[in-house]
């Protein structure tokens, strides 16, 4: 996954011309850290039907607050530089973001 911040987000994936997966998470984060494997798994099922970014939201809360990031961990798909779809907290059941990312990529 590639490491993203407040330089790199616009480029990396408002820009992307791909379907992008971002991780918004953070190191003092338990939940975030209890995921990881979780979302390194899906990411390397997946890898080249989209990109996949993380973002360590502590080190960047300006640029998760100006993406309505409201607690960790928080996965947001983008297209088109554009938040389609996000689940945070207890709405994050892997399958479901499986499903997103298809539904995403028909």
């Amino acid at each position: 996954m590639l490491e993203v911040d407040k330089a790199t987000f616009e480029t990396e994936v408002l820009q992307s011309g791909e379907l992008v997966f971002v991780d918004f998470w953070s190191p003092a984060c338990a939940p975030c850290l209890d995921l990881l494997p979780e979302v390194e798994a899906f990411a390397e099922k997946n890898g080249g039907r989209a990109k996949f970014c993380k973002v360590d939201s502590g080190a960047n809360k300006r640029l998760a607050i100006s993406q309505k990031v409201m607690g960790l961990p928080t996965f947001a798909f983008y297209k088109d530089g554009e938040k389609v779809a996000a689940f945070s907290k207890d709405e994050i059941d892997m399958s479901a973001i499986q499903d997103k990312l298809d539904e995403l990529l028909s």
